[in-house]
């Protein structure tokens, strides 16, 4: 009982943090986005067996540039198509369980797959030259509900094991259950958030509910091969900040890439 109310105050204050930073300023979420990328980078670079401060320092370049607009527009896209292409080569690795090659020779660049989602995270919100809220906001809050509805009919009615080698309690059912909530949730917002139609909302529903879960799973072998349970502990009860945002950092590029194919063709 106490370590469920640990973990639930803990995730308020997450979640609260989260929201008052996206609704109060532009530069509130930039700044945050940049401390929670700072952060995982080092949960991750731990996680992997990687000591370097070259990672930070590029992404601080990286992440300043393109937010500052020190690079060129068109530098947007280029990090956005990379995060895709990279985040679908960690897809098919998920394959290949058994490796015994050792993490740092295997995985040295994928310290960009982290960089990538997070700077792109900070773009979503200002796809249209605006600064959306709610745009931003409906993407962490379909993740949100995607995890918590897996979560809660995977308990109580999976039977059936998703990659179980990789995560052993997520399940077909539990998979399910979240993009069914997604969806619903996506049909919810469209009536009261501004800006995205019902349709691109069903779409990101969809689109967060299967690179989300495909995310925690990369984490999860991550995670697996250096035989740890969680990538930190500065949340109590959720682990560390990887591991509350390893959906969100591994969905984003596929999320800014849609918006930047939906705003180009309508």
């Amino acid at each position: 009982m106490r370590e469920l109310l640990v973990r639930t105050i803990s995730g308020l204050i997450y979640m609260t943090l989260i929201l008052f930073a996206m609704y109060a300023d532009a530069q509130y979420y930039l700044l945050l986005t940049a401390c929670f990328g700072l952060l995982t980078l080092f949960e991750f670079q731990r996680l992997v067996q990687i000591k370097s401060l070259l990672p930070y320092a590029i992404f601080v370049l990286l992440f300043v540039g393109i937010h500052q607009d020190i690079f060129p527009e068109w530098m947007d896209l280029v990090i956005g198509v990379l995060g895709v292409l990279m985040n679908t080569y960690l897809i098919l690795n998920l394959l290949e369980f058994m490796s015994h090659q050792r993490l740092e020779r295997k995985y040295i660049l994928m310290v960009f797959y982290i960089m990538i989602g997070v700077i792109t995270m900070g773009l979503i919100p200002q796809i249209s030259g605006d600064y959306d809220m709610n745009l931003i906001a409906g993407v962490f809050i379909l993740i949100w509900v995607n995890d918590s509805m897996a979560y809660l009919v995977g308990v109580n009615f999976g039977r059936h094991k998703l990659l179980e080698h990789i995560s052993p309690k997520k399940t077909v059912e539990g998979t399910l259950g979240g993009v069914i909530g997604a969806l619903i949730a996506a049909g919810i917002m469209a009536q009261y958030f501004d800006g995205q139609s019902l349709r691109l909302w069903l779409i990101l529903a969809l689109l967060i509910s299967v690179f989300g879960t495909l995310g925690d799973l990369v984490q999860s072998k991550f995670k697996r091969k250096a035989q740890v349970k969680d990538s930190g502990a500065l949340l109590p009860g959720h682990g560390g900040i990887y591991d509350r945002l390893d959906s969100i950092i591994f969905v984003s590029p596929f999320v800014y890439c849609l918006l930047q194919i939906t705003a180009y063709v309508s």
